[in-house]
This record gives C-alpha cells, sequence and structure tokens, in this order.
C-alpha cells in the first residue's frame, strides 16, 4: 500500500537520494548533509508543536510504499513564508510612457523586487520517484496536503502559494538568470540556486538591482522564458490551475518561474473534502478516494476504495486501510474524491 506520513530521522538516506534525482532548480531540496538533517528535525518538531497561529513550522511529509518500505517521494508545507528569511519575488507591472504633444503612447512591462508574500503559506518540496509515477500517486502526493490544511487550519494563512519551477536546461543553466549574471551577479545559476536553498540569501539583498527592471532590456532569451515553467513542471502547475490557483505576476528571481496563488476557501479540494466517521467492514465500492487521518504527528493519508454513508457522515473502509491509517472504529477521517 502506498502512505504518506511525517519524515523521519531514519529517512535521511532517502531524502538526499531524492535531493540528487530532483536535480537543479529544486531549491528546497540542496544536496547538503547539514540542511537535509535541520529539515528533517524542524519538520519532527513542527509536528509534535501545539500552535495556534501559523509561524516558522515546516511540515515535510515522505511517500511510503509499505510493501517494500520504501520512500518513493516527498511533500511538503511552509505554514508562513518569510517570518526568519525574507521571501523574495519579482513582481511584473506596467509603466506608461506617453507623450501627447508628439502622440507617442508606449507600455512597458517592469519586473519590481518585493516580499509581498511575506506569512502566506506555501506548499512545496513535492518530487515522486520514476518509479511511482503512475496509478494517480502524483495527484494524491500534491492534494493531500490540502486535506492537512483544512484539517489543522490554525496552523496555516488564508493564502496559499507555490513556485513553479522555471525554464532551465539539464546542465542547469537559466536564460533569466544568464541576463542578471551578466549585468548584476558574477555566478552560475546553480550556485545561486544553491546559496538560496541553504539560507544564505544575503547576496540577494547585496547584489540584485534595487529599481525595476525593464523587461524588454532582457534579452530575447530571458523574455521568453518569464513566467514559464519547466517542461517537467507542466503536469504539477496544471493540476494546481484545476485546483483553483492561478498566476498574479509573481515570478522566481533566479529563473523566472511563475508563482501561483490561490486563497484556502477557494481550493477545489478543501471545498469538495468530507469529514466522516469511521465504520470498519467490507467496501462495496471501487471508487477512489484520498483519505486521511486527524492527527497532526501521527499523521497518515492513502488512496483507496470506500464506501459512504453520507446521510450520517460516516465511511465504511476496510481494516487493512485502518491499519495503514492507524484509526479504528468511531474516529474521525477526512476523504476527497480522487
Amino acid at each position: 500500500m502506498i502512505i504518506v506520513r511525517p519524515i523521519q530521522k531514519n529517512d535521511y538516506e532517502a531524502l538526499h537520494q531524492i535531493a540528487v534525482e530532483s536535480g537543479h532548480g529544486f531549491t528546497s531540496l540542496p544536496v547538503n548533509e547539514e540542511l537535509l538533517q535541520n529539515k528533517i528535525a524542524r519538520a519532527e518538531t513542527s509536528f509534535s508543536k501545539t500552535v495556534c497561529q501559523p509561524g516558522d513550522e515546516g511540515y515535510l511529509f515522505v511517500m511510503e510504499d509499505t510493501e517494500t518500505g520504501q520512500v518513493v517521494g516527498t511533500s511538503g508545507i511552509e505554514a508562513a513564508v518569510g517570518l526568519e528569511d525574507a521571501f523574495y519575488h519579482y513582481h511584473l507591472g506596467k509603466v506608461v510612457h506617453n507623450s501627447r504633444e508628439l502622440n507617442i503612447y508606449n507600455t512597458v512591462e517592469t519586473l519590481s523586487l518585493c516580499n509581498d508574500y511575506t506569512g502566506a503559506t506555501e506548499i512545496c518540496t513535492l518530487f515522486l520517484s520514476e518509479s511511482h509515477r503512475k496509478n494517480n500517486n502524483g495527484r494524491f502526493l500534491s492534494r493531500f496536503r490540502f486535506l492537512f490544511i483544512t484539517e489543522h487550519q490554525e496552523r496555516f494563512s488564508e493564502t496559499v502559494i507555490a513556485e513553479m519551477r522555471g525554464v532551465s536546461d539539464d546542465e542547469g543553466r537559466s536564460p533569466f538568470w544568464a541576463w542578471l549574471e551578466e549585468h548584476f551577479f558574477s555566478m552560475d545559476f546553480p550556485t545561486a540556486d544553491y546559496l538560496t536553498g541553504i539560507g544564505k540569501k544575503v547576496f540577494i539583498a547585496e547584489l540584485m538591482p534595487k529599481y525595476p527592471i525593464y523587461v524588454n532590456l532582457l534579452s530575447k532569451d530571458a523574455q521568453a522564458v518569464i513566467n514559464q515553467v519547466h517542461p517537467h513542471t507542466v503536469p504539477a502547475v496544471r493540476l494546481l490551475e484545476a485546483e483553483g490557483f492561478s498566476r498574479r505576476g509573481y515570478v522566481d528571481i533566479f529563473d523566472g518561474g511563475p508563482t501561483v496563488e490561490a486563497d484556502i476557501k477557494n481550493i477545489k479540494t478543501i471545498n469538495k473534502s468530507k469529514r466522516c466517521q469511521v465504520i470498519i467492514g467490507d467496501v462495496q465500492s471501487t471508487d477512489n478516494y484520498i483519505i486521511c487521518n486527524s492527527d497532526v504527528a501521527n499523521f497518515r493519508a492513502t488512496q483507496a476504495p470506500l464506501s459512504l454513508r453520507a446521510t450520517a457522515e460516516q465511511v465504511v473502509i476496510s481494516q487493512e486501510v485502518a491499519d495503514a491509517l492507524l484509526v479504528k472504529e468511531g474516529d474521525w477521517v477526512r476523504l476527497v474524491s480522487n
């Protein structure tokens, strides 16, 4: 069975392998032992904390194949970004150059450095091993986070964002960064990306241009990738757009990839999810659902067929699913159709 659970200290080797496989542009998982160990420790602390409002918590989950014990993916939620370290974006804006006397009117796009998403909740760190990119596992690994968020809303902000990986090649070269590197920095994209991933962001404030950048002054290659996603990221952005996320003109400062956002109350999975009481028995239905328990430290989620008794707010699940979710008859679970 495929389950999702909070990461544990003994998952380090699996997380390190995921960091290696994820490649350039996956800023949230740097290939750095100390940083990865710290990320696991921070997650363990976050899951065990009593929280009344979102703070500097980071919830990191892993997907496990229980038949083999293998960790095959990871997915995370940052409760409130930018509270400890500055959280930078470029915002796409416009300025107008107008001369009535000459009858000239030009609209020019600009990029302005900002921290507008400070305090927002971020869904992040989604990666699934190629061997398990089947049976809706990717959708499951993304969508279960919304069940966790709605079940524990006091831990999260009203605004949820996701940074989508921008365009770069197999060697990690980004057309957008290439222009910035030439004019303002003296380091390549993988180096800048890595420094950000390990928390060394001071260079951004020190070297990034302080004034708005005119987009039409960038190279044609750089202009072409602004607000565009990496080919491998297309399915992820489509899934989030189907959930109600949209682009608001914010892009990554390194690769120009888009950030999408949604209000919690407008997220499809949250609105369609139900809270039901568990009955353990024979399941007659073949309809597949994502289902999770209501715990935090012992959170579990899986996808499985189940039978709904909608009028009584009850759900029939098998003993195997109950064991996977660490629930017994009478406990409450949250679920959504997959």
